[in-house]
Parts: structure tokens; sequence; C-alpha cells
């Protein structure tokens, strides 16, 4: 039997306070990590109250307005998570946020992180343009990753955020990996939330009755064990405490999009890995090939 019912949550299935998506502490086993995700007419508004956590404001589709004491920012959206980067706000812990649907309809996912300091900002607006965008991989574990939320990129205190885009037919968070346990400069202990969207792929001719899927793994060590396989759809969500975790694979004939929010119980504010000794041969494997021609997604920006 495995852990889906646990970790794994379909849109709807973890909805409060007019969130369709909400990931907190009320979560039984999740400690340092959140996401509140959900759609807002035009004119329409969420409050997050100020409390112990910090906050990163990322526009799905649509633009919104970000609201936080004297500080405010418009944040420039898409059309969808599959058409680029976008804007997104930081927010200190101890200060609430509005987000409001600026022009239209939105839709908009509030990344949370337990924090116990200080970044040198408390509000920061971070333009789409001065987003990373890494391309990851090669071959057909080709992946696009926009580094809004990370170290070097984004002050913050614990959390660590970042969006990966994955063409159809391709792996992604691969080989396995881990981030479940303090060791100096090897790895760090994370939590991690994963949100997924799905798309019919780019190019594709419009095919009535689609159903955009996509699967993710993750499994443990026989001290802490953890067994999901997930079938995703958009608006998904798989909590990942501890354990290996990977492949998250785009199904032929559809893109698959993530949302990373990770943070941990450790000092260090760092995304520190270790590879399953029994797939980290397959970077080799990469070496001489090309990045998937499909990637950057959305185009440069």
């Amino acid at each position: 039997m495995n852990d889906n019912a646990r970790w794994v949550h379909p849109l709807g299935t973890i909805a409060d306070r007019g969130w369709e998506v909400a990931v907190d502490e009320a979560v039984d086993g999740w400690q340092h990590t959140g996401l509140y995700a959900g759609r807002l007419a035009a004119g329409e508004r969420r409050e997050v109250a100020p409390d112990e956590w910090e906050h990163v404001v990322v526009p799905l589709s649509g633009t919104v307005t970000v609201s936080s004491e004297q500080d405010e920012a418009v944040l420039s959206g898409r059309a969808s998570v599959f058409a680029g980067p976008t804007d997104v706000a930081y927010v200190a812990r101890g200060r609430g946020l509005t987000v409001l649907a600026h022009d239209g309809p939105a839709r908009v996912a509030v990344c949370a992180a337990r924090a116990s300091g200080e970044p040198t900002s408390s509000f920061r607006h971070v333009p789409a343009a001065d987003v990373p965008v890494e391309l990851r991989g090669a071959g057909t574990a080709s992946r696009e990753v926009r580094n809004f939320g990370i170290p070097g990129v984004l002050d913050a205190d614990s959390i660590i955020a970042c969006e990966v885009i994955t063409p159809a037919g391709n792996w992604s968070s691969y080989p396995p990996h881990k981030h479940d346990e303090e060791r100096e400069g090897v790895e760090t202990e994370l939590e991690e939330i994963y949100y997924f969207e799905v798309q019919v792929a780019a190019g594709s001719p419009a095919t009535e009755g689609a159903d955009p899927v996509g699967y993710q793994r993750v499994y443990g060590t026989d001290e802490r064990p953890i067994d999901v396989l997930a079938e995703v759809r958009t608006g998904d969500v798989v909590l990942v405490p501890h354990g290996w975790h990977g492949p998250a694979m785009a199904a032929p004939g559809y893109d698959l999009y993530y949302l990373n929010v990770m943070a941990g119980p450790g000092d260090e504010r760092a995304w520190l890995i270790c590879d399953d000794p029994a797939h980290g041969w397959v970077r080799q494997t990469w070496e001489g090939l090309d990045v998937d021609p499909r990637l950057p997604l959305g185009g440069t920006r």
C-alpha cells in the first residue's frame, strides 16, 4: 500500500479560506513550508495575515497588485505558467499582505516558509526580466528552471522557490535525489512542495477531450520509508517530507509545469542535494547531448 493518500492532494481536496490549494502547518506532518493558490475575479482580493512566515507571491496567470503595509507592487503576469517567467513579490515575516486581481481575472500562488530572522529587505518586487532562466539537463532530461526565489537571486530568511517547465515526453527532477538531512557542504534538510499544471503540448493541434496528465515519484529508505507514485493534473499538489524524489514525468503530448517551495530547520539557506547512487550515473550520459530545442518553452522576455 502506497502513501498517496497522505502526501498527494488533488485540486480541491485541500482547499481552505477561499483558496483552492492551502498547504501549511495545519497539514499533518508538515512544518516548514506552505502554499496557497487560487483564482481571483477582476477586483477580487485575498489577504494573508501577519505571522511567523515569509511569503513570495507568484502570478500564475493575469496581473495582480500586492500590498503590504506601506509597500505596493503591480506584478505583470502572463497568459499562463507556460508563457514565460513572471514578476514576483517577496514579503518578510511579521507582515500581512493583500493580493488584488489588477484589471481582470487572475490565478495566483502565495509561497510560504517559516522564518525566524529578517532579510535585508522586508518587501521586494522582482521583475520577470530579472528572473534567471536556467536550461538544465540535456536530451530527454532537458527542462527549464526559472530561479526567482533561490539564494543569490532573492534575499530571504529560509524560503527557496522556483518554477520548472518540462516539455512533453521529458523527465525532470532526475536523477532521483533527496535533501532530508543536514550534512555540512553536502546536503541540507528541506521539505518540498510540488504544485503542478499540465497543458496539451505547445504546437499540438487542439484536441477535444484531451486530458493533460503527468506523473511524480517519491520513495524512501528502509529507515525512512515513503512510497508515492502519483498521476497529477493542473492544481494538484505532491508533498515531499523526505526521501528520494524524481522523476517528474511529462507524458508524451503534454507539457508539465511545477512550482517548488522548499525550507527546513537548518541555519543555512541552501539547496544541497544528494543523488540516489543507483541512478546518479545517468548524469554522465548527458555529455555531448544538446538541450531540447523546444526550450525555453515560453521564449525569452
